[in-house]
């Protein structure tokens, strides 16, 4: 039994009949161009906002902590005499490698002390660290990390350009060298001071939801949600959730 052709049909045999006509391929042509471009400009323009909102909260951040940052500082240096700042090699937009700052946290020879942890846990057979109850972290360490002190500043890695307020946290070369596919998308933004999980909860998240977290926020990313996510950030910090 031959079909009879409903409304869809007609109209697209006559989308295809049209497109066989010079002027039908100039209006096809012409009409991909306009939505490459528009979608073109939409990027665009939401890359350079983001860009002006995270200078301006960078540039407005270092000035008004400046004071936390000197009193922070202090603390750290009559504790143990050693450095204030601490850097690390991370990883950051499109797999791109950069010098992250943070406030010195743990002991200066926090390495050594580690690898005498391990040979510890080694002999227990297991090489698992615990993270809660590190003797690496120092006194003042406890404070700044639970407060996210510590992480203050990265504004001048936002104010640079190597992160954005918001995005998915930076990680070490280690971490991305075992990446999956799907944990690989983390690295199509800047990495961040904050993001979903940071507010959600922070590191008491497995692994699995900071990943799917991070990709729903690179997925659904605006300014309006970094603005919200920003607010959100600030009760999450004071309560101290999910940090040690």
């Amino acid at each position: 039994m031959q079909k009879i052709p409903n409304e869809s049909d007609t109209e697209l045999a006559e989308y295809w009949a049209k497109a066989a006509t010079v002027s039908g391929k100039v209006g096809l042509k012409t009409r991909a161009r306009l939505k490459r471009f528009t979608w073109a400009f939409v990027i665009g323009a939401t890359i350079t906002l983001k860009r002006i909102f995270d200078i301006l909260i960078s540039g407005f951040a270092l000035v008004a902590l400046s004071p936390i940052f000197g009193v922070t500082a202090a603390l750290i240096k009559l504790e143990d005499k050693g450095p204030v700042f601490f850097t690390q090699q991370r990883i950051g937009l499109k797999g791109q490698s950069f010098m992250i700052w943070k406030f010195r946290s743990m002991v200066p020879d926090a390495e050594k002390v580690a690898k005498r942890m391990i040979e510890q846990q080694e002999a227990k057979d297991t090489i698992e660290i615990k993270l809660k109850g590190d003797p690496r972290i120092t006194r003042i360490g406890h404070f700044i990390r639970k407060y996210s002190v510590d992480e203050l500043p990265q504004f001048w890695n936002v104010f640079l350009g190597d992160m954005s307020i918001v995005g998915p946290r930076p990680v070490v070369p280690a971490e991305v060298a075992d990446y999956t596919l799907e944990a690989r998308k983390r690295l199509l933004a800047k990495p961040g001071l904050t993001c979903f999980w940071q507010v959600g909860g922070r590191t008491d998240l497995d692994f699995e939801n900071q990943v799917r977290l991070d990709i729903e926020y690179i997925q659904s990313s605006s300014i309006w949600l970094d603005i919200k996510l920003l607010f959100l950030t600030i009760p999450a910090v004071l309560l101290g959730k999910g940090a040690y």
